[in-house]
């Protein structure tokens, strides 16, 4: 069979039935086909005889066959020694990124989750020397039977051309890429892949998530940029490889599937909703129209299928008339009684709530790392950091094996040196890292430890922090004091982004 020959119909190694052409460009065509043999559909590349990287792409694909995670595309065979070469995959149903973010971004945990999943793959992939080179959100899928899949490894960037000098860089800055769209709902790439472009500066500086979109957590903010830039950021290195991604984000909890409220139409796998063909198994960028005249193979139903449809059809309407009359019947014995009288509501001048009260910033003079049952220094010389009004930048305590501080001691905290005593109305702390900060407020005139009362605390929290007395209190010395630590990359570590010190105004 010519390379140059091959149509519909047509079998390969009497066992895969090409189908449908799902996509053709410069040489190479991306096939739906049934696997005869399992009968299980499966995507199939072939390519003409003038493509020029036959051997690159069927030896990526015959490295990535070695593979076993099953977050990454499954590789079933490849050949380039017949008439026509190719490789055939699994064929992949379910939503690229693209699809989730239709209806806006993704709730930072949910996003998280799905890109722990890709960066844990690719980081397997990594360890066998093979790189994925192409991370684009259609490369992200999140699978019908609600897993994480990353297509195209290693087969994209040979059907391609792609190269890189430090390959695990470049799939960590994808890995980045991936997690700030999910987060903000735009590309922070130069390609086009069906995004808007991510918000820059005047300078033309990358907008970090948090200064798109609010409600994301610092410790994620951070490693975007860590990952986007590869650069370091708010006092933390860069992620260069998926290995440290992965890593970084091994503690956030795993996506689940999300119920919709109505079930949309399936389109066909590979298509989206609008009939159009996604990348499923495609190289990157490719979207096809939909069949002529909207057929689709799966359009026809068995008579048996349909006899049952009709059948919980009726029975879904007959329990929908039981329910409305029902319905109909109460309404009308609630409405044949006399209305019971509702108790009166008192008056505006009988009950008056209390005025808000107006708080003012006071700001502290000084700050420091606070370790009274360590050494007694714990990072004194970005202590500042806390207190300068800016998110960029933060005090963290030493690292720790366990977020007991490795039973070392009991607590570390952030010491806040007001200058004279004052009223303590709130203290808001912007913590870094996921959940797992356990802090409590201390008070008091002097900076002894044992000196300071507890007068607020938080456990298992993250995020900006209110801590609020539950009565009045004063003192010049004022102690964000952890005593239990979040995970950081492989450890446990406190971090603190900015403190504002609140006291009761004169309203």
């Amino acid at each position: 069979m010519s390379m140059s020959a091959v149509e519909p119909g047509a079998r390969l190694s009497d066992r895969f039935l090409l189908e449908e052409r799902v996509h053709q460009a410069g040489g190479a065509s991306l096939w739906k086909a049934t696997d005869e043999v399992l009968a299980r559909p499966v995507a199939v590349h072939t390519f003409s005889r003038d493509f020029e990287r036959i051997d690159e792409v069927v030896t990526a694909a015959r490295a990535a066959g070695r593979l076993t995670d099953s977050r990454l595309t499954q590789v079933f065979d490849a050949d380039d020694d017949g008439d026509t070469a190719y490789v055939v995959t699994e064929w992949v149903t379910g939503e690229s990124l693209i699809d989730l973010l239709a209806s806006g971004p993704l709730e930072p945990e949910r996003a998280a989750g799905l890109v722990a999943e890709a960066a844990e793959a690719l980081a397997h992939a990594h360890e066998a020397g093979l790189a994925h080179l192409l991370l684009t959100p259609d490369r992200l899928v999140w699978t019908g039977g609600g897993t994480v899949k990353v297509l195209g490894l290693g087969v994209d960037a040979a059907l391609t051309g792609t190269t890189s000098d430090d390959p695990a860089a470049e799939d960590a800055r994808g890995l980045g890429r991936l997690l700030y769209a999910a987060l903000t709902g735009t590309w922070p790439g130069e390609e086009e892949c069906g995004l808007p472009p991510a918000q820059r500066t005047e300078d033309g500086r990358l907008c970090a998530p948090r200064q798109v979109r609010s409600g994301i957590p610092g410790w994620l903010d951070s490693l975007v940029i860590r990952a986007v830039l590869q650069e370091p950021y708010k006092g933390q290195p860069a992620l260069t490889t998926p290995a440290e991604i992965a890593a970084a984000l091994a503690h956030v909890p795993r996506p689940m599937p999300v119920p919709a409220a109505t079930p949309p139409a399936v389109p066909l796998p590979g298509e989206s909703g609008d009939g159009a063909v996604t990348r499923i198994g495609a190289p990157p960028g490719a979207r096809t129209a939909p069949p002529p005249g909207g057929l689709t193979p799966a359009a026809g139903t068995a008579s048996g299928g349909a006899s049952l449809s009709r059948a919980v059809v009726i029975g879904i309407v007959a329990i929908v008339m039981v329910a409305v009359g029902l319905g109909a019947w109460t309404m009308g014995r609630n409405l044949a009684q006399p209305e019971t009288p509702q108790a009166q509501q008192p008056t505006p001048t009988a009950t008056r709530s209390a005025e808000p009260e107006s708080l003012e910033v006071v700001k502290p003079v000084r700050a420091r790392g606070f370790d009274p049952l360590g050494d007694g220094k714990e990072h004194p010389e970005i202590a500042a950091d806390a207190i300068d009004g800016k998110s960029s930048t933060d005090w963290h305590t030493d690292s720790y094996t366990s977020a007991d501080f490795g039973r070392l001691k009991k607590g570390v905290g952030l010491l806040l040196d007001m200058g004279k005593p004052v009223r303590i109305a709130d203290v808001v702390v912007e913590l870094g890292g996921p959940k797992g900060s356990s802090i409590e407020l201390k008070v008091g005139d002097s900076d002894k430890l044992d000196a300071l009362k507890t007068v607020a605390e938080k456990k298992n929290t993250s995020g900006t922090v209110t801590l609020t007395p539950s009565k009045e209190v004063s003192g010049r010395y004022v102690l964000i004091w952890f005593t239990r630590l979040p995970p950081f990359e492989g450890g446990f570590r406190g971090t603190i982004y900015d403190v504002t010190v609140h006291t009761p105004g004169s309203a």
